[in-house]
């Protein structure tokens, strides 16, 4: 799955560390995240919706096969 997570995080000038800490996760899960590797639980998702003000249909888009 595909997202935007990066581009918001750097848009509010966070390191991913910050964000990570604000989240309540750890470091290496947002680089997994950034990184397309891991699709994060519909919990982060809505965590991660509100820290950012926008849906998480606008954070994350589905590849197409």
């Amino acid at each position: 799955m595909k997202n935007k997570i990066k581009e918001l995080r750097k848009t509010k000038g966070l390191r991913q560390e910050d964000l990570a800490a604000t989240l309540g996760v750890t470091r290496q899960t947002i680089i997994a995240i950034e990184n397309d590797k891991y699709d994060p639980t519909l919990e982060l998702a809505m965590k991660l919706s509100a820290f950012f003000g926008v849906t998480v249909n606008d954070i994350f888009e589905a590849v197409k096969a």
